[in-house]
């Protein structure tokens, strides 16, 4: 099946151009402008009349959306989590949990694999983000306390090995007893480690990077940063990324986690093919304002509000999570941060596929590279949402 997109403004990694693209059954074949179109015969023509043709969306971080959470673990709510950010452009993302029980998070590797199996015209899901346990306590955020732990090789290995091929990244605390170690097993299984809730020193973070922790989750939140010791100043999570250029970041772009002098700071002293957008997203996204909801397991979930397009703790002292849409990070950095558009998408198409080490197939309008692709208004209004050049929304 061939599809021949026409009179759209095909968004670039490095430019926006009008023209048309060619889809042969699940990539592009071809693409160019308006002047050089094909005949094509054999195509079915969608003229898309003027909108935006963008390469699918990658949401490196995303908890639950639509009254769905992954730590649900049911069918229903992996399926209808996945569709709901599926609908916003999301045609790629990685289910994360929160620290849990280890029965648990064996209940939602088994209930992943089936929906990888049976769901049709869903987003691709390549595996699982282990946000936890592994995490510091004093940078818990809402995790719950319960679970946190310390990495032990034996837990370690029980976790690696029941979750196999389906884990694609951990998130853990560097300046942990143990984080090393697990650095060097999560990277001898090609599984990305991320540095998140973690209170640790530029050293252990330049460290943490020597045994494999790439990547750092959620920027500026729930991380350390410049502190006294002693007399001298140490440098924390924060900084790092600033001085190391193997580091990658990722940002919740939801305007209200960072504001929009932090973004324009992010973005204007670290190169964009290192800073990722994440949604974040629990399972309050897509609920009117007031809504009580869990962050977790409908089991052990802890108690949040959505209150001002995000989600508090109950007692409004600190956020618990994001209820953002990959839509609106886009909105946010166009219209807040002032990015044109397709430098926008790029950090959330072409810079996860990176990180992911998926490159060289997802993230860009580019012949050979799979047909995942949205068609969008001005106001980032989905009109069209395709997955391996099929439409799926």
């Amino acid at each position: 099946m061939a599809t021949l997109f026409t009179n759209a403004k095909l968004l670039l990694e490095d430019c926006e151009q009008y023209g048309w693209l060619l889809v042969e059954g699940e990539k592009i074949a071809a693409l160019g402008n308006m002047e050089t179109m094909p005949v094509a015969p054999h195509a079915k023509r969608v003229d898309v009349r003027g909108a935006y043709l963008s390469p699918g969306w990658i949401d490196l971080h995303v908890h639950g959306g639509g009254g769905h959470d992954f730590m649900d673990a049911t069918p229903e709510a992996i399926e209808g989590a996945a569709k709901f950010h599926l609908k916003h452009g999301t045609t790629t993302l990685l289910p994360t949990t929160v620290a849990c029980s280890d029965e648990e998070y064996i209940r939602l590797l088994s209930c992943f694999r089936e929906v990888k199996l049976t769901m049709q015209h869903g987003p691709n899901m390549p595996g699982l983000h282990l946000e936890g346990p592994y995490i510091a306590t004093e940078h818990a955020g809402a995790q719950d306390m319960r679970y946190i732990r310390v990495p032990e090789q034996a837990h370690i290995k029980k976790l690696l090995d029941a979750g196999g091929a389906d884990i694609a990244r951990m998130t853990a605390a560097v300046e942990l007893d143990g984080a090393f170690i697990l650095g060097d097993m999560l990277k001898q299984r090609g599984i990305i480690g991320s540095i998140g809730h973690s209170g640790a020193t530029f050293d252990q973070v330049k460290e943490g990077l020597r045994h494999g922790f790439t990547h750092v989750t959620h920027f500026y939140s729930t991380m350390s940063t410049i502190r006294r010791v002693n007399a001298y100043r140490v440098l924390g999570v924060v900084e790092s990324p600033y001085l190391l250029n193997d580091l990658t970041v990722e940002i919740i772009a939801d305007g209200s986690h960072l504001p929009k002098e932090l973004l324009q700071l992010i973005t204007g002293h670290i190169a964009h093919n290192r800073i990722s957008l994440i949604t974040d997203a629990m399972r309050g996204a897509g609920l009117p304002e007031g809504s009580e909801i869990l962050l977790g397991s409908s089991e052990n979930g802890q108690l949040a509000i959505v209150k001002d397009s995000v989600a508090f703790l109950p007692d409004f002292t600190a956020f618990a999570g994001s209820v953002c849409t990959a839509d609106r990070c886009i909105l946010t950095m166009r219209d807040m941060v002032g990015i044109p558009l397709y430098q926008a998408v790029a950090l959330m198409s072409s810079s996860p596929a990176a990180v992911l080490g998926i490159a060289r197939q997802k993230g860009k309008l580019s012949p050979g590279y799979d047909a995942d692709l949205l068609v969008f208004d001005h106001n980032i209004q989905m009109n069209q949402v395709w997955v391996m050049g099929k439409q799926a929304y």
